[in-house]
């Protein structure tokens, strides 16, 4: 897959990484990085993520045949809203969002409003990343071997859908079709679900302890240290889908607490053997 330009709005770790692939795979003549911070965009600029950088929002997307929104989950479908009258015919948005049924049925609802006239928005959600945050941590294969999550909905044009899922492959990465809903309801349990326990971890451990936290408390809190303001806005646009995912997480410890409390030897064995089961699966 090729064209002419392409638009990075939030050229951080996930829109760097983008960036640098794209280049290192001559998939685009011109990558045009867009943000409100001069500096951080010429950070991008520099580590040769990104062939142009501007603040300006209309100028940096009119040309780019696929736009990729890059930003916080709050702030998609308000991108998505400025740049619609201004970009060209037969233009590709999308976006890396941990959350889609919210960005996806707004998108769609701008467009339908006449506003994106020419423009397609299909949802995207790349499962790859890491607590750091910044282009100077951003990788060229970052999605190689990864899965990119896709999710159109019943107004997506199909011909746009197919389009993104092949960028995503041309950058190395697998992609999975399922609808918005379906979507979030599996990232709550894989995703949102675990961030919340991670940091639950982490701070109900007492500082005093800390000295003595080797990998086990470690491996088990890395998540935590997330950007904690973009954790918020992906744990409150999800909340419905991620409180059913606490309360079989709750289930599960207070059966845990009940093997402890009445010293069930095999109530234990059975609930860490489930524990090892699953984890054991992922991958196999």
């Amino acid at each position: 897959m090729f064209v002419e330009t392409i638009a990075i709005f939030g050229v951080g770790l996930l829109g760097g990484s983008i960036g640098l692939a794209v280049r290192e795979r001559h998939l685009a003549r011109r990558v045009v990085g867009i943000g409100r911070d001069l500096a951080k965009l010429r950070e991008a600029e520099n580590r040769g993520a990104v062939t142009e950088v501007t603040t300006d929002l209309a100028a940096g997307v009119r040309d780019a045949n696929l736009i990729i929104i890059c930003t916080p989950v709050e702030t998609v479908v308000d991108f998505v809203r400025q740049i619609a009258p201004v970009v060209g015919k037969g233009t590709l948005i999308t976006d890396v969002g941990s959350t889609k049924a919210s960005i996806v049925d707004g998108a769609d609802k701008v467009l339908a409003d006449g506003k994106g006239l020419w423009a397609a928005f299909v949802g995207s959600h790349p499962l790859a990343g890491g607590e750091k945050n910044g282009v100077l941590f951003a990788k060229a294969d970052l999605l190689e071997e990864r899965t990119v999550v896709v999710t159109p909905s019943a107004a997506t044009n199909p011909d746009a859908a197919a389009k993104v899922e092949r960028f995503w492959q041309a950058l190395g990465a697998r992609t999975v079709r399922v609808t918005p809903e379906e979507h979030d309801v599996a990232i709550a349990a894989t995703s949102h679900l675990p961030h919340l326990v991670a940091s639950a971890l982490a701070a109900a451990t007492p500082v005093s302890d800390l000295p003595l936290a080797a990998a086990g408390w470690s491996d088990t809190t890395r998540i935590a240290a997330g950007d904690a303001e973009l954790w918020r806005q992906i744990l409150l646009d999800n909340r419905v889908h991620t409180l059913k995912a606490l309360e079989r997480f709750e289930k599960v410890m207070a059966e845990l607490r009940a093997a402890l409390e009445a010293n069930d030897s095999a109530a234990l064995l059975r609930l860490l053997t489930q524990g090892k089961r699953n984890r054991d699966f992922v991958g196999n």
